[in-house]
């Protein structure tokens, strides 16, 4: 698949092609800490909820409104009050459309945003040590890994690894 990657903020009328990218990712159990039998209902609540001044979008093939939805992300503060000047991001991609780019597209996008949204840093809280693909995405664009909650996620093979958590000065 070559993929001409557009970002553009989520719609409501997305939903439907979102869905199925959050529930694939979900199911498959080994990249993102959400249960891996979570409803849409569910996901739609915690995926659309962002707090004050956050932010959905998608990715997608092109630039036509009707271009198919290759990946989602979701951004906003990582913590209210005092550590509210430090932002973070989820992002999802469907599998056929990953190693193209949308990842890259996604996070270079959330922290553009973050910028001119006046963060000081991004943060994220739970990155699954497996999933090696986004940990070399976070680092070559300047996260570094702050520390490791050993055995905190299981994989659907009952193998428990790290969640890092991972950062970058904005």
């Amino acid at each position: 698949m070559t993929a001409r990657v557009t970002v553009r903020d989520y719609d409501d009328a997305d939903w439907p092609h979102v869905w199925p990218v959050i529930e694939q990712v979900v199911r498959a159990g080994d990249t993102f800490p959400f249960p891996a039998d979570l409803t849409e209902a569910e996901a739609r609540s915690i995926w659309l909820e962002n707090g004050p001044g956050g932010r959905v979008t998608v990715a997608v093939d092109g630039d036509d409104d009707g271009a198919p939805i290759l990946g989602t992300a979701k951004m906003g503060r990582n913590r209210p009050g005092p550590g509210s000047h430090v932002s973070t991001a989820s992002y999802m991609v469907a599998a056929e459309a990953r190693g193209v780019g949308v990842g890259r597209a996604l996070v270079v996008d959330s922290l553009d945003w973050a910028r001119e949204s006046g963060y000081a840093a991004m943060q994220f809280n739970a990155v699954v040590e497996t999933n090696t693909g986004a940990v070399k995405l976070y680092e070559s664009l300047g996260f570094t890994v702050v520390g490791t909650v050993p055995r905190a996620h299981e994989l659907p093979s009952g193998q428990r690894v790290g969640l890092r958590i991972m950062h970058v000065d904005l």
